[in-house]
């Protein structure tokens, strides 16, 4: 007879475990409006041919993501280059609500690895104290136009 109200019991507190972590979530969710964060495009829909072909910028929730930037524009030399970029990243974050402190994450193009040391010259020190991760990439065949750099970001808003 024990065992059979030991186990009874181990159930019953199974099922009040479940409602009590049930009942949590379904509160939470009412308390956000029940809705969970969505994709909202926030920057211009570039198209080809009439479809679109990507955006230049998506908040989802408190992420911001910024659509790679370049600079298509002479004096072909990376120092000028890197500027004009992280110049329009900054614009493009501050446009949405967040800002260059709050990038989490840059990836940067370069048309040729020898202009490495150049654009760090530009770049160090632009995202404040605490520095957002970085991959950089010197690409096969150039970046796309006649920049000698392309960087795209995603950032925290709040």
């Amino acid at each position: 007879m024990e065992n059979k109200t030991t186990r009874r019991a181990s159930f019953k507190k199974l099922g009040m475990g479940l409602a009590a972590m049930f009942g949590i979530g379904a509160a939470a969710r009412a308390m956000d409006g029940g809705s969970k964060p969505k994709k909202e495009v926030v920057g211009d829909i570039v198209m080809d041919q009439d479809i679109p072909l990507f955006s230049g910028g998506v908040k989802h929730g408190n992420t911001l993501y910024i659509a790679g930037k370049g600079a298509h524009v002479e004096p072909y030399e990376i120092k000028a280059h890197t500027e004009i970029v992280l110049q329009e990243l900054e614009k493009e974050l501050k446009k949405h609500g967040s800002s260059m402190e709050k990038v989490l994450k840059v990836n940067v193009y370069l048309a040729d690895l020898a202009d490495y040391k150049g654009m760090n010259e530009v770049f160090r020190g632009r995202f404040g104290p605490n520095p957002p991760v970085r991959t950089t990439v010197a690409t096969y065949g150039g970046v796309p136009g006649n920049s000698l750099v392309e960087m795209d970001c995603i950032a925290a808003l709040d």
